[in-house]
């Protein structure tokens, strides 16, 4: 989907249209703390993208239209836009709220061809939900991926099988799947700067500089990618983290910032039927150098109290440095629908804890997030909002 989330916000406010619009937090002049989620194609032109810190792009472009998310619309139309895709083919991988892959192999003979099925799918995207979708159709996934970017808004772009290095060849080498800046500056200063490049080198010589790491550039960068389109898997990973509205740096607040990390997203790991093995911690910090650590357990866990251990465990282990805090998040990974029991230290604790969690996220179903809440977070601030994928 094209801009999806700022493409919503234009479709329900006809006065937006045409205009530049910023998905996000609250700018507060240039003085906003948060990030952009998305930008519409006007506010690009300004030099706007997502995740760029929403103090930056209200400088870019101070007469923007800055509108918080609303996710429960843009689920909506993401399930409804799913529903769409299932009618060209059931193999359908949604990989974000707004982008999915189809293996289309089985529905060419009844729709005519790749092209034409494409055709039809985005004029009924197009017809039903009054926004565009960008397509790339390839013979696969990390071809498809690069063809549906390289000509939005409503664009369409078709690599034929045999053409895969050719498509490649002057594409630059950032496009790849896994090249971050740092692999980037390295291919760099090994005089590779597009795709074709790479392609041009011995598979043996990546292998000896980056390991098999080395190997998988080599046969991206040449269009090879055997990944299948798969169907029903549920999500890898859960998060939710908290933008400071100033940075702090008191370890009090931040430590019960944790708890209500750890107690939001363990009651929406419990909602889900979800429990994970490995723990994430992340923090930001006044100057955004970003850090991450991690702890794997075992068993699979969901428990507020075990979450928010390792999670403080963590931060006091971290050498700040003197420096005040900017954001910290939560995230938990390896997630599985297990049901199994999960660690517990003394076994009449576990099962007192059991039960209160129990009680605490049927009461807040029931009357609101407010509605109780633990003592030890009653005189933290409540300004500092969750936000969560």
């Amino acid at each position: 989907m094209d801009a999806f989330f700022a493409s919503v916000e234009q479709l329900d406010n006809p006065q937006y249209r045409g205009k530049p619009v910023i998905v996000g937090s609250d700018p507060k002049g240039g003085t906003g703390r948060g990030v952009v989620a998305t930008a519409s194609y006007e506010a690009r032109t300004f030099g706007i993208h997502s995740a760029m810190p929403i103090s930056q792009a209200y400088r870019r472009c101070p007469h923007g239209i800055y509108v918080r998310g609303r996710h429960k619309r843009y689920s909506q139309l993401s399930q409804a836009m799913t529903d769409i895709l299932m009618q060209f083919t059931p193999v359908v991988q949604k990989i974000s709220i707004d982008e999915a892959f189809l293996d289309v192999t089985a529905s060419l003979r009844l729709f005519g061809g790749a092209v034409e099925l494409t055709r039809c799918l985005r004029e009924k995207i197009k017809n039903e939900l009054h926004l565009t979708a960008s397509v790339g159709v390839a013979p696969n996934k990390f071809l498809a991926k690069i063809a549906s970017d390289l000509r939005k808004p409503d664009g369409l772009v078709v690599v034929e099988r045999g053409a895969e290095r050719e498509f490649l060849q002057d594409l630059p080498i950032s496009a790849l799947w896994g090249v971050g800046k740092k692999t980037e500056e390295i291919l760099s200063r090994m005089g590779l700067t597009q795709i074709g490049d790479l392609a041009n080198l011995a598979e043996i010589e990546l292998t000896r500089r980056f390991g098999k790491y080395g190997s998988r550039l080599w046969r991206l960068s040449r269009g090879i990618d055997d990944r299948p389109v798969e169907t029903g898997g549920i999500r890898k990973s859960i998060s939710q983290e908290i933008t400071f509205d100033e940075d702090v740096g008191d370890t009090e607040r931040v430590e019960k910032t944790l708890f209500r990390l750890a107690d939001s997203l363990s009651r929406a790991m419990r909602q889900q039927k979800l429990k994970g093995r490995t723990v994430i911690f992340k923090i930001r910090f006044e100057d955004f150098s970003t850090f991450t650590r991690s702890r794997t357990f075992t068993e699979f866990i969901d428990s507020t109290q075990l979450i928010r251990g390792v999670a403080i465990s963590m931060y006091r282990r971290f050498h700040r440095q003197g420096k005040r805090v900017r954001l910290v998040g939560i995230g938990i990974s390896q997630l599985s629908t297990v049901s199994g029991e999960q660690l517990g230290l003394f076994d009449q604790e576990e099962q007192m804890n059991v039960k209160l969690t129990k009680l605490l996220d049927s009461l807040k179903a029931k009357f609101g997030d407010q509605a109780v809440q633990r003592a030890s977070l009653l005189n933290s601030p409540q300004g500092d909002t969750p936000s969560g994928s």
